[in-house]
């Protein structure tokens, strides 16, 4: 069985996946190569951490953060990726427990970066911390 955390991690991809299909992007999640060009604008999935915060009795209550990166191309790059986010931010508050696995999701930061290169490259990663309880003994377990 998998741990909480990797569920949590595919209801994430699975609830943002749909709004962006609509607008005919992809979601990859952990991507180890670059996303070419043909394969923007894409929304890619990085789980950054996940830390202990709490040790009531034999639970552990942890906060995973994720990061979500817009990434767009073109004359309108920036407002692609924007969009893209704000898409991705409605998915993701639409059932911020993930279907009860977790305790809440948070919103913590956004940056924006953009490149020159043969052609405006726009990425805008946005940073959400998950709070979730497991057991102690068992990581695919709720605590």
């Amino acid at each position: 069985m998998n741990s909480v955390r990797e569920r949590i991690l595919q209801a994430m991809v699975s609830a943002i996946t749909p709004a962006l299909t609509a607008l005919g992007v992809k979601v990859f999640r952990s991507p180890t190569v670059a996303v070419s060009r043909e394969q923007s604008p894409a929304v890619l999935v990085f789980p950054e951490s996940d830390t202990i915060r709490e040790r009531p009795n034999d639970r552990l209550e942890r906060e995973l953060i994720i990061r979500l990166t817009a990434l767009a191309r073109g004359d309108d790059a920036a407002q692609v990726a924007d969009a893209l986010l704000v898409a991705v931010h409605a998915a993701l508050f639409s059932d911020a427990n993930f279907g009860g696995l977790a305790l809440g999701l948070k919103e913590l930061d956004t940056e924006w970066d953009s490149e020159d290169a043969d052609a405006i490259a726009v990425s805008i990663p946005a940073r959400y911390q998950i709070t979730y309880r497991t057991l102690v003994h068992d990581l695919s377990r709720q605590g």
